[in-house]
């Protein structure tokens, strides 16, 4: 899962339902095993790759690839044609995603190192998730980051980007590893080896996912959201490379839809949205006032309806038009009215 994408391996078991079969045909359902793989396993918050493996007449879709122990699974579908075990296939992963996937992982360790450096070292890893789309990452934090916080957090990630620092991933024994700083996740379990993946000076964690080479080839970085998800324990959730570039870009037509509707330019949009709310709030006010006042003088009208029932004043009457508060005040009224 880290040198190849594509790779010349050969069938060494089918698994349909969890049960061991020798040959799948179209549209089945299955798990192959292969004696060597360019596909990257779900580990350590990153997804597995997807891709395919080919033969000469047949094609099946890999749309996950998790582990086992030491076994690769690759979980997907048959598209064409039928596999038999002990087939010589031709596995090849969607390098795209795998891009994306190494773009948003390299990234997540440089926003971990810049949220250390920004928020305090009391944060740590709690958990995260590595997709194509984004990075979502969990920490440890007792409030919630602020915007100027984390405007600083991402022009320390972009900043780093910029400087284009190179990607360094070394085995060595668990140990060692520690002795040399390298920052492990609390409470995952470790081998006797271990592969450290360092930035420069910026930031060494254990960390057995894919990477960029350079840091550059990340491109840009973007927060999109931050919250909390449970006692001292805050998650941000943010982009990277083309992601991130979509991402600034579908803000930016939004905030010119919302420049047009007002007729200002972007720059002038806040204040003016500022204004019109302010505006809708005041005639909101003044509307619940006038229908206050005509709800009570339309209410004297129906003083012609009361009646007298063993020495009570009654009044029942329907009134159209009104909301709870207007009934309300209608009614508050009438009740001074009839003494």
């Amino acid at each position: 899962g880290y040198q190849n994408t594509e790779q010349k391996c050969k069938i060494l078991g089918i698994f349909v339902d969890g049960c061991a079969v020798d040959i799948i045909g179209q549209d089945q359902r299955a798990v192959v095993v292969l004696d060597q793989t360019p596909f990257y396993a779900e580990s350590g918050g990153q997804v597995g790759d997807t891709g395919k493996l080919i033969t000469e007449n047949a094609v099946f879709l890999v749309e996950d690839t998790q582990k086992q122990g030491k076994t690769f699974l690759h979980i997907g579908i048959i598209d064409s044609g039928s596999l038999r075990k002990g087939d010589s296939v031709h596995a090849e992963i969607d390098n795209d995603l795998r891009e994306a996937i190494k773009r948003n992982h390299s990234a997540t360790h440089l926003m971990h190192a810049a949220l250390r450096d920004v928020l305090g070292d009391h944060v740590q890893q709690k958990g995260s998730l590595v997709t194509a789309e984004r990075t979502r990452f969990d920490f440890s934090h007792f409030e919630p980051v602020t915007r100027e916080q984390i405007y600083s957090i991402e022009r320390q990630v972009n900043a780093q980007i910029m400087h284009n620092i190179e990607t360094r991933d070394v085995e060595m024994p668990l140990v060692e590893a520690k002795k040399a700083g390298a920052m492990a996740l609390f409470g995952e379990k470790y081998g006797d080896k271990v592969r450290v993946l360092s930035f420069g000076d910026l930031s060494t964690e254990l960390c057995g996912g894919t990477h960029v080479n350079r840091v550059g080839e990340i491109g840009q970085f973007k927060i999109v959201s931050e919250s909390a998800i449970g006692s001292g324990v805050r998650r941000i959730t943010a982009v990277a490379g083309e992601a991130a570039v979509k991402y600034i870009q579908d803000m930016e037509k939004q905030l010119q839809e919302v420049a047009q509707t007002l007729k200002v330019s972007p720059e002038a949009a806040p204040p003016m949205l500022k204004q019109v709310l302010e505006q809708n709030r005041q005639l909101e006010k003044d509307l619940s006032a006038m229908k206050s006042s005509m709800a009570s003088s339309g209410s004297d009208t129906l003083l012609d309806n009361v009646i007298e029932i063993n020495g009570i004043k009654v009044l029942s009457a329907r009134v159209d038009d009104l909301d709870a508060s207007g009934l309300r005040d209608s009614v508050d009224h009438l009740k001074d009215r009839l003494g």
